[in-house]
């Protein structure tokens, strides 16, 4: 259940970096560690994460894509969550 906390609050931490307009490296930085928290989640509640596993894979993708980005000059980090 901790894990799942960690997800949730790192999220919102990515929310209100997005809103606050923080520089893409920042975003990046938080984006690792919710890939990282959604990890140890998913590997702690193994029932019922068939979603969880698809959006984590989603979103190592996207963070992938925006880290080959960055050094173009990225903006933003692509919404890997529908």
């Amino acid at each position: 259940m901790d894990e799942a906390r960690a997800v949730l609050a790192r999220l919102e931490r990515i929310e209100a970096l997005e809103a606050g307009g923080a520089p893409a490296g920042q975003l990046l930085e938080e984006v690792r560690g919710l890939l990282s928290d959604a990890e140890a989640w998913v590997r702690t509640e193994h029932a019922g994460t068939d979603l969880a596993e698809t959006a984590l894979e989603r979103c190592r993708q996207a963070l992938r894509e925006a880290e080959q980005g960055a050094g173009d000059g990225l903006k933003s980090v692509p919404s890997a969550v529908p």
